[in-house]
This record gives structure tokens, C-alpha cells and sequence, in this order.
């Protein structure tokens, strides 16, 4: 009866409340936990070293590889292609270094410090966003991770291309695929629950193990195949304005591979040791995801030679080998770069997200537990993959919004507040970014003059049927579009109109407690001296 009661106990929501944790901000523990309060300088342990190795990490993985594919397909030669990926990641990386400097400043995560700019309770429509992008793409980077499995399992077995599927013919996915998924599944769930502060150490193993992999596949494909063959015989197709909407339609596929990470950067930064430990991204990036694609470009480029097919997708390349040591050791370093992809890009995005949602239940090794069953399986991404290339299509047209929300946080901090915010009234649905009702009408206003150009583009990619004519060319350059646009609309609005309450004269961060830590009077946890000049800073504005 002991145990029934235990079991049974777990069914009542107080169960499942967390602890209570000394919180510097928030005024109880319904608006944040330990997760979403700042990172205190003992959790600030990533350095710049694991900046470079979290970015190699992340240029490793089979988007990646695939991203020239799209711009050879649409008639650019691969001489074009490159500038574009290069173009496209220089010009991320500043805006990663932009919004990441924010989070290392203030050591404060994405869902918190949009509530700055967009307002308390406006934030939460980003961040509800990123969540359903995150789950989704989770779910789809697992499956993927699951086809390494099997091949890998198959270099082992080549007996399992033969295993009898029980499943009916409508399940879209094999018997063989889904145990290839389940493992995949069991081999990720247990590094999800790892903290942010220790899963550096797995970008450090991938960025040491899967590089020099896919450096010997690229001398496999120069050996194989002389360079003046393949791929590299082909010239572009197009000219005059043709070619130029083109390049720029490259141009946003690089800035949209990442485009989601560009916006909750700070998630990572945060724990970085100093702001100038994340510098590297600058250098890192365009280097690193320019390496990836033209080796993408030249292997492919061998497999089209010696086996008479454009196989951009590397795994069906492997799956044409005769060595079976090759192919095991190549499939593993795609299960290692998959893995670090999915968590880093995906689950702990989704998890940071959630606690700002239901942070009185969720941390983040809760979220991304919640993530690894719901975007794992509740939403079957092999059903997807399978049978929703219109969906496919909204979900990568969905950055449409993500282009908007860093232009808008980058003019709020560096140009509207001067660097000059108050991190304790973050945390305060009635503090100074309140603005309207929990909403910066500013912020509204940007979204709305930069996303909807881009609509008759987003519903021509998903219906090809349905043509909306001149309008489809914005489109494709909707990335940069929609950042420049928000960002003028929302900075000329700012000053013009400006929200005088949000305004102080010098940053209020989490350091200031720690500085005045000794202050306070018995029983404040540490918060009573920087709350004391959050007020006055407010009351001095007012006045």
C-alpha cells in the first residue's frame, strides 16, 4: 500500500513543483526558478575554446553538408555557391556575436531578455514560437540520426536491408527504422539531461572526432576523382537580374540554417566566463560552415562520377560503399555530429523556452525530457518527412519571423537602451517593461510592416500552384528582409515615441547583488539592495 500511495502521490501537480530555489528577482516562484535566474559566476565556465568547438560542432551535421545543394539546384555553379554560404555566415555571425554579447553581458537567457524589448507578455509569442520550431526540427534530426544508425548497423549486418517488415505499407517507416530509431532515441535521451555548463564537453569530443572524419572523406573524393570533373564542370545557368535574386535566395538559405540559433544565442552565452570568450564566433563561423559546404560540394561531386547519381544526401553515398570498416566509422561521426546538432540547436532551445512557460514545474533537464517524448514521438516526424512537404515548407518558411525577432533585440539594446537595461525588472510582469498591458506596441508594429510582405512568398512555397507573381521575389531574401525592416521600423519608433519607463541611466545586473551582497538586511536572499535600485532608478525616470 506504501508504494501505491508513492506512485499515486506523483499524480498530484504539487509533486511535481520544484523545489524552491533563492531567486533574486522574481517575486515568487511563479515567474522564474534557478534555470531562468541569471547565471551566478560559478555556472560561467565556457571559454573561448568551447565557443570554437560548439561551432565546429554545429557545422558538422548534415544540413549543413546538403546546404550547397539547394543553390547548385536552382542554377548557380558551385563558384557562386560558395560566396553565398560564406556571405550568408559572415553576416550571421555578427549577429550572433551582437545578441550573444547581451547574454554574456547580462548572463541572462533569451526568453527573459526579450521581454525587454517585445514586452512581458508580447515576449511570450517568440518564445511559444521557438518551441514548436524546436520540437519539430528535434523530431526530424532524430530520424535523421536514425538512418546513421542503420547504416552503421548494416556495415555490421548487411542482413538488415533484408529484415521482414511487420508494419503495414501505409506506416512510412520500416520495421528495421523504427528499431533504428528507438536506439538512436536511447543513445540521446541520457545526454539530454546533462546541464548546459557540462554538455560543452560532448562539442569538444564531436569537434575532435567528426572534422578529421569528414577531412578524409574529402581526400576520398579528390583521390577518386580529379577536381575537373563532376560538379566542377558545371556553370551557372542564369544571368542579368535572374542570377542576382538567385545568389541572394542562396544567400538566405545560409542565413536561415541558423537563423533560429541567431535569436537565443544568449541561451549559450550566458554561462559563457567573460563577453569576450564568445568573440570567436565571429572568426568561427564563416570559416568553419564554408569548409562544410565545399566539402559537401566535392564529395558529392565524386559520387555523381563514380556512380553516375547527384547523391547530396551523404548517407546514400555510404550506402554505395563496398567497404564496410568506411562505412561504419563514416555513419558513426553523422551519429556524433547529429547528436550534437539536436541538442545544442534543438532541445535545449526548446527546454530554455519552456521554463519561461511553466517555470514553477519545468527546468530545463525537465524540458528536454518533455521534448525528447513530444517532439520525438508524439509528433512521429517519419509521418512528416513522409507524406508533409507543404508543412516542411511552412516550417522553414516560419523564419520569416525569426529575421524580425534579432532585428528587434539588437535595436533595442544597442541602439534604443544604449546597453543600458534593468535585469531584475525582467522578471516582473508589472515592472518597467510592462509598456502597454505587457505589450511594446513598437515591437508589434515592426513585426507586422516586416513579416506580411513575405506572406504571398511563404504561401507560394508551400502551394506552388498558387502564384502571387512579383511578390515571391521578396521571399527570397525574406531573412534579411524582415531583420533590416523590424529593426528600422522598431528603432524609429523607439526614439520617436520613446517608452521613457524603460529607460535608467547606467545597467542594473545581476552582478550588483553580488557586489552589494553583504548589504542586505537578514532574510532578503541577497535581492533587497538591487531591488532598492531598480525602484529608484524607476521613480527617478518618472519624475
Amino acid at each position: 500500500m506504501s508504494v501505491l500511495k508513492k506512485v499515486s502521490a506523483y499524480a498530484h501537480p504539487d509533486a511535481w513543483v520544484l523545489e524552491p530555489e533563492p531567486s533574486t528577482f522574481a517575486p515568487n516562484s511563479r515567474w522564474s526558478n534557478k534555470d531562468m535566474d541569471p547565471v551566478p559566476p560559478k555556472g560561467r565556465t565556457w571559454s573561448t575554446f568551447n565557443y570554437i568547438a560548439y561551432w565546429v560542432s554545429d557545422a558538422t551535421n548534415v544540413a549543413v553538408w546538403e546546404l550547397a545543394s539547394s543553390m547548385l539546384a536552382i542554377g548557380l555553379s558551385w563558384k557562386q555557391a560558395l560566396p553565398a554560404i560564406a556571405v550568408g555566415h559572415i553576416i550571421i555571425s555578427v549577429v550572433m556575436v551582437l545578441n550573444g554579447t547581451i547574454g554574456a553581458r547580462l548572463h541572462v537567457g533569451f526568453p527573459v531578455l526579450n521581454r525587454s524589448s517585445f514586452g512581458f507578455w508580447f515576449s511570450y509569442f517568440s518564445v511559444v514560437s521557438r518551441v514548436v520550431l524546436s520540437m519539430f526540427w528535434f523530431g526530424i534530426q532524430t530520424y535523421t540520426g536514425s538512418e546513421c544508425v542503420y547504416q552503421m548497423l548494416k556495415a555490421i549486418w548487411p542482413s538488415l536491408a533484408h529484415l521482414h517488415n511487420g508494419l503495414r505499407p501505409g506506416a512510412n517507416i520500416t520495421t528495421a527504422g523504427m528499431m533504428c530509431y528507438f536506439l538512436y532515441w536511447l543513445i540521446q535521451f541520457p545526454l539530454m539531461l546533462v546541464s548546459p555548463q557540462k554538455i560543452r564537453w560532448l562539442f569538444v569530443i564531436k569537434a575532435f572526432v567528426v572534422p578529421p572524419a569528414w577531412l578524409a572523406m574529402l581526400i576520398w573524393a579528390f583521390v577518386k576523382v580529379p577536381s575537373s570533373k563532376g560538379l566542377f564542370e558545371q556553370h551557372s545557368t542564369l544571368s542579368g537580374s535572374a542570377m542576382s535574386y538567385a545568389w541572394l535566395s542562396a544567400l538566405n538559405s545560409a542565413l536561415g540554417i541558423y537563423s533560429t540559433l541567431a535569436v537565443n544565442i544568449p541561451d549559450f552565452t550566458r554561462y559563457a566566463k567573460n563577453e569576450k570568450a564568445q568573440y570567436v564566433q565571429l572568426l568561427i563561423i564563416p570559416t568553419a560552415f564554408t569548409l562544410v559546404g565545399f566539402i559537401g560540394i566535392a564529395v558529392t561531386s565524386a559520387g555523381m562520377s563514380l556512380y553516375g547519381d547527384v547523391l547530396w544526401d551523404p548517407l546514400q553515398l555510404i550506402d554505395r560503399w563496398d567497404n564496410r570498416a568506411a562505412a561504419f566509422f563514416a555513419s558513426f561521426t553523422f551519429v556524433l555530429a547529429t547528436l550534437g546538432t539536436n541538442i545544442s540547436a534543438n532541445s535545449l532551445s526548446a527546454a530554455n523556452d519552456m521554463t519561461v512557460l511553466f517555470p514553477r514545474y519545468i527546468n530545463i533537464r525537465r524540458g528536454q525530457a518533455l521534448c525528447a517524448i513530444l517532439g520525438g514521438w508524439a509528433l512521429c516526424p517519419w509521418e512528416i518527412l513522409a507524406s508533409a512537404q507543404g508543412f516542411l515548407s511552412f516550417m522553414n518558411g516560419y523564419t520569416v519571423f525569426l529575421g524580425p525577432f534579432a532585428g528587434i533585440m539588437i535595436a533595442d539594446y544597442w541602439i534604443v537602451h544604449k546597453c543600458k537595461v534593468d535585469v531584475p525588472a525582467m522578471y516582473k510582469p508589472h515592472g518597467r517593461y510592462r509598456y502597454t498591458f505587457g505589450f511594446n506596441w513598437r515591437a508589434v508594429a515592426a513585426i507586422l510592416l516586416s513579416v506580411p510582405p513575405n506572406m504571398p512568398g511563404l504561401i507560394s512555397s508551400i502551394n506552388p500552384k498558387i502564384t502571387v507573381g512579383g511578390a515571391i521575389k521578396i521571399f527570397d531574401f525574406a531573412w534579411l528582409f524582415g531583420f533590416f525592416t523590424a529593426s528600422v521600423v522598431y528603432t524609429v519608433l523607439s526614439l520617436a515615441f520613446p517608452a521613457h519607463e524603460t529607460f535608467v541611466p547606467e545597467a542594473i545586473t545581476s552582478d550588483d547583488a553580488i557586489e552589494h551582497e553583504g548589504e542586505d538586511v537578514p532574510g532578503s536572499e541577497g535581492s533587497s539592495h538591487l531591488e532598492k535600485k531598480s525602484v529608484d532608478e524607476e521613480i527617478r525616470v518618472v519624475a
